[in-house]
């Protein structure tokens, strides 16, 4: 048998070198980290105390108490308070229109006149068979008169009285038939000459002199729209029902339309309507307010913001809008004691010009954080500053916030030689 002397491997000396020097390397990382941890656990030392945090500059407004309004707000559509349109009841030619498109207009103006003529004759007409038949009736009433005396003495027949007396009734009738016609023809004749029933303002004008008229056309003459006093349709959620009837039983609420947000002067009216069922696929239930619109800053049809006013809370804590905060645990504002910031939570009531109702959770008086809430926490220290001065700087940290923001985004991750080879 043949020996077979088998070499076993070894590790070179490069491996060996190599494998030394990460040992090395492993033991002074290893000696350095417990030299760290021996040093920050040593007794005899202590920590640098931190800086204390700037004082955050914020402005403040005072507790205060007034009297507000419970309002609430939706918005509105205007009305005309009355709309006609004018038609015909007879036809013919159109003679003549007595006003221009668009002008105010009273109650019994003439507004149009349709050839008269042709109803002038049939009342011409209607009075001739009147006045023929009133005759040969009065004749035969005084026939029957005197034939009643002659029956009596036997010189007639009771048959021919009897005759004439029946002649005379029917032609009574005749005569009671010409009066109806005779009355037919003067109201057909009156319906040549249109009237305003309304007073308001007149519209387009859809037809002209000389078209032909139709008797009770399907498009009208003329739509007048009576704007003095005016109506103003808004809707309401349901839940409000209760609390507006209850107020709408003590007396008339008042109403204010906005025609624009910048206006500082609405319109006054009054709750004049409350539909008698409330709308199920929205939930909300309509009203209408009147407006006597003496100045006509409301106009059939424009939009506006509604304020209906439902009573005055009286001497009730107030604090400017935006000085409530929402979180995670609900409402609150800062208020400032001394020069310390501290978190106050509170119940918000309603809002009425600029204001916040605080129902609870403040007293008049305190002083309570405007503005710079973002820089606040319980416990800042705060320095009341002028309104403008918070502005800018609340204004430079979300410059600052942003352009962090943006530099974060436009980095690229850098690529090594290595990677870009693969």
């Amino acid at each position: 048998m043949k020996n077979h002397n088998r070499r076993m491997r070894t590790p070179s000396d490069a491996q060996q070198k190599t494998g030394g020097a990460w040992r090395g390397l492993l033991t002074g990382m290893f000696l350095a980290s417990l030299g760290i941890v021996f040093l920050t656990g040593c007794p005899g030392k202590k920590s640098e105390q931190p800086n204390m945090a700037p004082a955050a500059p914020v402005t403040v407004e005072t507790v205060s108490r007034r009297s507000v309004p419970v309002q609430l707000h939706a918005i509105g559509n205007v009305e005309a308070y009355t709309t006609v349109g004018i038609k015909a009841q007879i036809g013919g030619t159109l003679s003549k229109v007595h006003f221009t498109e668009g002008q105010d207009i009273k109650k019994g103006d003439l507004l149009f006149t349709i050839d008269p003529r042709p109803y002038e004759a049939s009342l011409k007409q209607s009075e001739a068979a009147l006045a023929r038949d009133r005759a040969q009736y009065e004749n035969a009433k005084k026939d029957a008169g005197r034939y009643a005396g002659l029956v009596k003495k036997g010189y007639v027949s009771q048959e021919q009285y009897e005759q004439l007396r029946t002649n005379a009734d029917a032609l009574e009738s005749v005569v009671q038939a010409d009066l109806a016609q005779v009355e037919n023809a003067k109201l057909q004749l009156a319906y040549c000459f249109i009237y305003a029933p309304v007073s308001g303002r007149a519209g387009s004008l859809l037809l002209h002199e000389g078209n032909l008229v139709k008797a009770n056309a399907d498009t009208p003459m003329v739509v007048i729209n009576q704007i003095q006093p005016v109506n103003v349709t808004f809707t309401l959620p349901e839940k409000y029902l209760p609390e507006i009837r209850k107020y709408t039983n003590a007396g008339k609420l008042g109403v204010e339309a906005f025609p624009s947000v910048e206006d500082k002067s609405p319109a006054k009216g009054s709750l004049s309507f409350i539909e008698n069922v409330v709308d199920a696929s929205t939930g909300t239930i309509m009203m209408k307010a009147s407006f006597p619109n003496h100045d006509r800053r409301l106009w059939p049809g424009q939009f506006v913001n509604v304020t209906i006013t439902l009573a005055v809370q009286q001497d009730v804590t107030v604090v400017p809008a935006g000085t409530v905060q929402t979180g995670q645990q609900g409402q609150y504002v800062y208020v400032v004691k001394g020069d310390v910031a501290e978190l106050r939570p509170v119940i918000a009531g309603t809002d009425y010009q600029g204001l916040t109702v605080v129902e609870k959770g403040l007293e008049s008086g305190e002083q309570v954080v405007k503005d710079g809430q973002m820089r606040l926490k319980p416990g800042a220290r705060v320095t009341i500053k002028e309104p403008q001065a918070v502005k800018s700087e609340e204004q430079k940290t979300k410059s600052e916030e942003q352009g962090a923001k943006n530099m974060g985004q436009n980095k690229q991750p850098e690529i090594s030689a290595k990677d870009k080879a693969k």
